[in-house]
């Protein structure tokens, strides 16, 4: 079978809509966020209570933006694309706060429809960030972290992702105890848990699936500034 074409600055296009996407669906949901961004989600409901502005996308922004350092430290090195990876950071809050208002008239008093929600913002949670992985344009600093500190000490991006969920996942129920006391869980709950075990394994399916019906090609020749 031959394979089509799919262009890796559509796949950047397409990771930042879906991603964004999923992640307003799980908070719809709300049997718990992606565990990577539950950090963010937690910051953002403690502060939007002195802030009423400081929305969602804001503090996801603002801890990717963190989150760059913290790997440039461990990397001891920097990059320019590292700085196109913050713009993505930006361009995926604005997207996500958008999003959030889009599924707002989606029921969330329906037990079957939360779940509906929950499973699907799953499944394209992984997809997205399965598309991040096959595009040289920076992509968030979530996926950028994987994919650079994987690289470095040659570790399956898979497994160091999967690792790389829980500690987030851990880091998330920290915080929720920090700003809401304890045993209060916000952001982080079962379904926080669960997604943390499996979504390495889905977007490692979520690859294996596009890469037997599409290959992956440049459509622009823009690669070398994001090296």
């Amino acid at each position: 079978m031959k394979k089509k074409t799919f262009y890796t600055e559509a796949a950047y296009v397409f990771g930042l809509i879906i991603l964004a996407f999923s992640t307003a669906l799980m908070e719809k949901a709300d049997f718990g966020l992606s565990m990577v961004i539950a950090p963010a989600y937690i910051l953002h409901l403690k502060v939007s209570q002195i802030l009423p502005f400081f929305s969602f996308g804001m503090a996801s922004y603002m801890v990717e933006g963190l989150l760059i350092i913290v790997m440039v430290l461990i990397l001891r090195k920097f990059r320019l694309s590292y700085l196109f990876s913050f713009v993505t950071a930006v361009l995926y809050g604005l997207v996500l706060d958008l999003m959030i208002i889009i599924v707002s008239p989606i029921p969330a008093d329906i037990i079957a429809v939360r779940v509906a929600c929950y499973l699907f913002g799953m499944v394209f949670c992984a997809l997205g960030v399965s598309l991040f992985f096959h595009t040289y344009i920076s992509p968030e600093a979530y996926e950028l972290f994987v994919k650079e500190l994987s690289a470095r000490f040659g570790i399956n991006i898979n497994k160091f992702k999967t690792c790389y969920d829980c500690v987030s996942c851990l880091i998330g129920i920290i915080l929720s105890f920090a700003f809401f006391g304890l045993w209060h869980f916000e952001g982080v709950k079962l379904g926080t848990v669960f997604c943390a075990l499996i979504n390495g394994w889905l977007i490692g399916r979520s690859s294996a699936i596009m890469e037997h019906f599409f290959e992956f090609k440049d459509g622009l020749k823009l690669k070398k500034y994001f090296q």
